[in-house]
């Protein structure tokens, strides 16, 4: 072989060999971006003569707890459940019986722990427990010194519904008003209450309904801001316990619902003076029913139809000042309602 020949070789090889490097180049280039776009761990190389060297990944949520293989969806749900009891079945206590048909939980706030759970998801007709719904949006919207006068509308209610006796034309403040949807749960207080802050009852309705979900309450569709029967108007006692627990945010809730008794001092159509005095209608408030020993009843809400049976949705402390929710729903009577709130009670001090 000549010299000629034999440099020809050579470069002929040199060729070869940088044609190989670059489509080996090539080849783990096109690697790279499959790995890439295929959404795997977030992985950064450096192409350094045809080796590939891996860095550390970068953060990555699913490596970091334990045996979780959670969607993002999963993680947010996970976050905005952090300041709440979660239920996933019935939880029995030994000294709480339920009749068939009723449901009932008791919640450990400060723990977010479930003590007691019976039909918490069921629906249930409301009746004046929906009064925490229109307490809210009454104290979050309205201004409780502006003077409100009752209309036609706000008194002509269904037959036996509890009213404070409002005649048209009759003035007071909104905030006596809440005293007296609360305290004494008048249908009418809770009537002139909508129309005041709605501008109408539908459109305060659909406030509550917006509001419910908010909190979270999927089971929850209300028609009317007092709780008087309609098979459109339900909720469940979980969503009772997300109201409720709203509720706590607003320091007038629980300094009213703690009265016994309330005295609504107002103006007639005509400028006469009126006063009416109101009991409240929780009868732990009015001595009519006892507390457990070391149980203090700091607000809530009661509510009574035929169809919804007799209910009450409690904020509660034990002696150390924990606080509890406690709810029982249908109730055949008032005097069982209260047996079956007390067999609830008596466990937030571990007795």
């Amino acid at each position: 072989m000549n010299r000629t020949t034999s440099k020809n070789s050579a470069r002929a090889a040199r060729i070869r060999r940088r044609k190989r490097k670059r489509i080996m180049k090539t080849i783990l280039l096109l690697l790279l971006m499959a790995v890439l776009a295929g959404g795997g761990g977030y992985l950064v190389y450096t192409l350094n003569m045809g080796a590939l060297a891996e860095l550390p990944e970068t953060f990555r949520a699913s490596r970091e707890f334990s045996g979780s293989d959670l969607s993002v969806d999963q993680k947010r749900a996970k976050s905005f459940a952090a300041d709440l009891c979660v239920v996933e079945e019935d939880v029995p206590l030994d000294s709480v019986s339920l009749e068939s048909g009723q449901s009932g939980l008791l919640f450990d706030l400060s723990n977010k722990k479930v003590l007691y759970s019976n039909g918490t998801y069921n629906r249930v007709y409301p009746a004046s427990i929906t009064k925490i719904m229109t307490a809210m949006l009454a104290l979050k919207y309205g201004n409780v010194d502006e003077t409100v006068t009752i209309t036609q509308e706000n008194v002509t209610l269904e037959e036996g519904s509890q009213v404070c006796g409002f005649q048209a034309g009759d003035r007071l403040t909104l905030d006596q008003l809440v005293h007296c949807l609360l305290v004494y749960s008048g249908n009418d207080a809770a009537s002139a209450i909508a129309e005041y802050v709605g501008g109408s009852t539908s459109n305060f309705v659909d406030m509550m309904n917006s509001y419910a979900a908010k909190l979270g309450c999927t089971g929850t569709h209300f028609t009317n801001p007092h709780g008087l029967q309609d098979e459109n108007h339900y909720t469940t006692p979980y969503d009772i316990y997300l109201m409720l627990k709203e509720a706590l945010k607003y320091p007038e809730f629980t300094e009213i619902t703690q009265l016994p008794s309330y005295t609504v001092e107002y103006t007639r159509a005509d400028g006469s003076q009126m006063a009416t005095y109101l009991d409240a209608t929780d009868h732990y408030l009015t001595g009519e029913a006892s507390t457990p020993r070391d149980v203090t009843i700091l607000g809530g809400k009661t509510g009574t139809t035929s169809e919804a049976g007799n209910c009450l949705a409690l904020l509660s402390q034990n002696a150390y000042g924990n606080p509890y929710i406690s709810i029982v729903m249908g109730a055949s009577s008032k005097e069982l309602l209260y047996q079956q709130m007390s067999s609830l009670l008596v466990n937030i001090n571990g007795n």
